[in-house]
């Protein structure tokens, strides 16, 4: 029976075919354990999770993909059908490649994602998620979004979530001396902040966060004047403020229905995953909330905008996805090799020291003598090594499986293939040959 090569399944589910809450759904409370639990499966050598605003996804390596998408089952069972997309061995590395450039993403060529991918990949590392197969997926998947922003135009404009609700908020409402209030302190509520300090008019902003240090390094990021309070001084703080964007990553909502009940108005960007505000908040006169899929509106924009930028990122994705392809499958096609040279060595050692016992040999003819044999083994075995790698790019499993069958550890044996055997009678010749010369 043919060996199947280690595969990939993968299943995805993002802001393209789900909404908000199917995220939510999908999403584990973090990613390190998200992949621990992925392993408790004995048939799971590999996992890599990755979890950001938009988008959660687990990606597995079994000998089975039935096994392997079994295995990816469990997380999402409370998810709609309609907002999972499965994926197979090559669609799973393909579709890594093209999350990592910012091909996926809700802002097309936004630069968080790449950071993301990075921070997935340590946590996968820090559990031993990480083998041979999903290592090099990865590492491909980052140096692909390394390329896409530095070869390409796909990050100019709007790009990041921050950006967007930044654009999104100028549409809604007049920024023009207005005071805004960011909620978290992470990376996309500083690009937030960045953005708000970036269009003329802001007035002031506040920054609230639980831990208020970091709420004032975001302050310390802006030239607009800037206030950091802490999370219990929200509900006061929404009196005096006329635009909220919200960008943490609590389990709960920060922001519950009673925060808004001396709100005038206001308008809130909440671009937290989970949700950082109540849905009920946009029930308040006056107040009108926003989240993850009313960007869609600003995304879909710079996204028409970036079509030539994005067309030579997939030029690039292509050409660096066949790359992977092809370097997984000399890998599989070097470890038959190898082991077809470790069953060789084996018999050439054994025979040597079986010769070298029976005949009385100086040092030097000694050399002579093992250089031959590592000359006959090279020789006899580099045509079947490069039908092995021929067979691999080519998917012919058949042939590597009756490899891995000839060159079995036990290769050497009494069922040992005639080629060694002919190696053999070739040493002993020469052996007798050195001796008659003596």
């Amino acid at each position: 029976m043919t060996r199947e090569p280690a595969v990939v399944s993968g299943i995805s589910v993002a802001h393209q075919h789900a909404d908000v809450e199917d995220i939510d759904s999908a999403s584990a409370d973090n990613q390190r354990s998200a992949v621990e639990r992925l392993l408790e499966t004995p048939e799971v050598a590999e996992a890599f999770v990755i979890q950001t605003c938009n988008r959660a996804e687990r990606y597995v390596v079994t000998e089975d993909p039935n096994v392997g998408s079994k295995a990816l089952e469990t997380p999402i069972s409370d998810v709609p059908k309609s907002a999972i997309v499965e994926m197979g061995h090559e669609e799973s590395l393909r579709h890594l490649l093209s999350v990592a450039a910012g091909l996926e993403s809700l802002v097309p060529g936004e630069d968080q994602i790449l950071g993301q991918v990075r921070d997935a990949y340590e946590d996968a590392r820090h559990v031993d998620g990480l083998g041979p197969v999903l290592e090099e997926a990865v590492t491909k998947a980052i140096h692909v979004g390394e390329r896409a922003r530095t070869e390409t135009a796909i990050n100019e404009g709007v790009v990041s979530l921050g950006s967007a609700a930044v654009e999104l908020a100028d549409r809604e409402c007049d920024l023009n001396g207005a005071t805004a209030l960011i909620v978290g302190a992470g990376e996309i509520a500083t690009l937030a902040a960045k953005a708000l300090d970036a269009r003329a008019g802001i007035e002031d902003m506040m920054v609230a966060n639980r831990t208020v240090p970091h709420a004032e390094h975001v302050t310390s990021t802006v030239d607009v004047s800037g206030t950091a309070i802490g999370l219990d001084a929200l509900q006061s703080a929404l009196e005096g403020v006329d635009l909220v964007v919200t960008a943490t990553a609590s389990p709960e909502p920060i922001l519950e229905t009673d925060a808004f009940a001396g709100a005038g108005q206001t308008v809130i960007v909440d671009i937290g995953q989970p949700r950082d505000v109540t849905p009920e908040a946009d029930d308040f006169d006056g107040i009108d909330v926003f989240d993850l899929d009313d960007l869609e509106a600003v995304t879909a924009e710079t996204r028409a905008s970036r079509e030539v930028a994005a067309e030579k990122v997939e030029t690039i994705i292509e050409t660096e996805y066949e790359h992977l392809l092809t370097r997984y499958k000399r890998t599989r096609a070097d470890d038959v090799i190898s082991s077809m040279y470790e069953g060789a060595e084996r018999v050439k050692s054994r025979e040597l020291q079986d010769a070298f016992g029976k005949l009385d040999l100086d040092a030097e003819q000694r050399e002579v003598v093992e250089a031959m044999a590592d000359s006959l083994v090279n020789q006899l075995l580099a045509a079947p090594t490069e039908s092995l790698r021929d067979a691999a790019e080519e998917d012919d499993w058949t042939t590597i499986d009756t490899a891995l069958r000839l060159f079995d550890p036990n290769f050497g044996g009494e069922d040992a293939p005639p080629s060694i055997s002919t190696t053999e009678g070739k040493i002993h010749e020469r052996l007798s040959a050195i001796a008659d010369d003596d």
